[in-house]
């Protein structure tokens, strides 16, 4: 990730994957705890994980009846909605007014760091807080209010706007497509584009989403941003892992994650949705390779063309493998009506495994600083890093092996459930092969 300009010193923290001198742990031992950790937690779920035991949203403890009413207070949602909003106006602000040079102006990092970073432990602890707090949310039902007012006082409108059961849902067929073409726009403006941190670059992008969004909310009603909306997609997946969530029946409960997570949704774009996280964390890991570096700034396209290539390339590599898997799964298995996404759900740990692998750094150093930047005391010292080169190479590796374990748990519970006992565990074996893959390829940017 690099929203800094590279003449910047606070690229030096930009990563959250050092190269192989910053991490001193040996690849070697690093692959052989992977792969015994897979290999380990396959055998002991073909041996002892015979029938499913995920119950989705059916599961969880409720937690208490006082606690929900605050949860669930008009005063609660109305107050996050203000500092949704409130938080929002006060990066445009910034955009607007503010010195277009990011050592000095707060608001790329609320952007990159803050604001998609930080809605991984935000998602983990509270659960999908972007559907919250989300400021076209806020927008859509003022503007919405407005109209209507505004048709009831208008003599040559008399008839109030439609309301929002008589608005048409968003086409079946799109699903979280608009959310999967979201986040791979969001992630070339962070990862390709020249300027990214430059005030307009910001400016352009952040008007253009909020513009087509608020439009098709328009058109959709509110459900638009459900399956829509990227960060609202990024959030929810996120907290499908999250010990906080909701049962079928609206109880806020405390939860295994897993059950969460066995829940996750199958809709059109999930696959490319999760594929597009996985694609593009690892293009970000390879970006700062030197041998790509070389490629950039060698190629006759150009850098950005050339770098807009190698993210749809990274992207398009991840979702070949996943497909080959499912399609290996039906042959091995037998037929499914909906193979690719069925194990889609599986593949959200190890997104979030490489999520906190690359950018745990970057959050705690970075996020500090951009709250000082814009509380006014950006002349505080540096916060130093809370982790040394060893404990960060230990929590990285962690990350990316505990996320592949919990995908292989996922796909074993859910194998079990759709197919046959003679074939559930056999019809693993493209999903190990993948979990192993990716896995190589995972640690391999990370020790690289």
């Amino acid at each position: 990730m690099v929203p800094y300009r590279a003449d910047e010193p606070l690229t030096t923290l930009a990563h959250g994957i050092g190269s192989q001198h910053d991490l001193p742990i040996s690849p070697f031992y690093a692959f052989a705890g992977a792969f015994t950790a897979l290999f380990v937690s396959f055998l002991a779920l073909g041996l002892l994980w015979s029938t499913s035991r995920f119950r989705g949203d059916r599961s969880g403890r409720p937690l208490p009846a006082a606690l929900q009413r605050a949860a669930d207070a008009p005063a609660t949602r109305t107050a996050l909605r203000g500092l949704g909003l409130a938080a929002a106006l006060a990066v445009l602000l910034h955009l607007l007014l503010g010195p277009d040079d990011p050592a000095r102006n707060p608001a790329p990092g609320a952007v990159y760091v803050l604001f998609w970073v930080g809605l991984v432990p935000a998602s983990l602890l509270l659960g999908p807080v972007w559907r919250l707090i989300n400021p076209l949310r806020t927008l859509h039902r003022l503007l919405t209010r407005v109209r209507h007012r505004h048709r009831r006082s208008d003599p040559d409108h008399p008839l109030p706007h439609r309301p929002l059961a008589d608005l048409p849902d968003p086409p079946a067929r799109l699903g979280q497509w608009p959310a999967a073409a979201g986040l791979f726009a969001f992630t070339w403006l962070e990862l390709v584009a020249p300027d990214p941190a430059s005030t307009t670059t910001l400016l352009i992008a952040l008007a253009t989403y909020a513009t087509a969004h608020l439009l098709l909310a328009a058109r959709f009603g509110e459900r638009w941003f459900d399956d829509a909306d990227a960060f609202e997609v990024y959030s929810a997946l996120l907290a499908r892992l999250s010990p906080l969530g909701r049962r079928n029946d609206g109880r806020l409960v405390l939860r295994n994650p897993l059950h969460g997570l066995d829940a996750t949704p199958e809709r059109p774009g999930l696959v490319a949705t999760v594929c597009v996280l996985l694609g593009s964390t690892a293009y970000d890991g390879f970006s700062d390779n030197p041998s790509w570096i070389n490629v950039l700034q060698t190629s006759p396209l150009g850098r950005t063309p050339t770098a807009t290539l190698g993210l749809l390339a990274s992207i398009a590599l991840v979702a070949t493998l996943y497909c080959l898997c499912a399609a290996a799964t039906r042959l091995v298995s037998g037929p499914h009506p909906r193979p690719l996404t069925a194990f889609a759900h599986s593949l959200v740990p190890i997104a979030l495994g490489y999520l906190v692998a690359h950018y745990f750094s970057l959050l705690v150093t970075e996020g500090p600083r951009t709250v000082s930047m814009a509380l006014g005391t950006d002349n505080a010292p540096d916060p130093a890093p809370p982790l040394g080169p060893g404990g960060l190479a230990a929590l990285q590796v962690i990350a990316v092996v505990t996320g592949h374990v919990l995908g292989v748990v996922a796909a074993h519970d859910r194998s079990v459930r759709l197919f046959p006992p003679a074939k559930a565990v056999a019809g693993q074996l493209p999903l190990l092969a993948l979990m192993i893959t990716y896995t190589i390829g995972g640690l391999s940017l990370l020790l690289n």
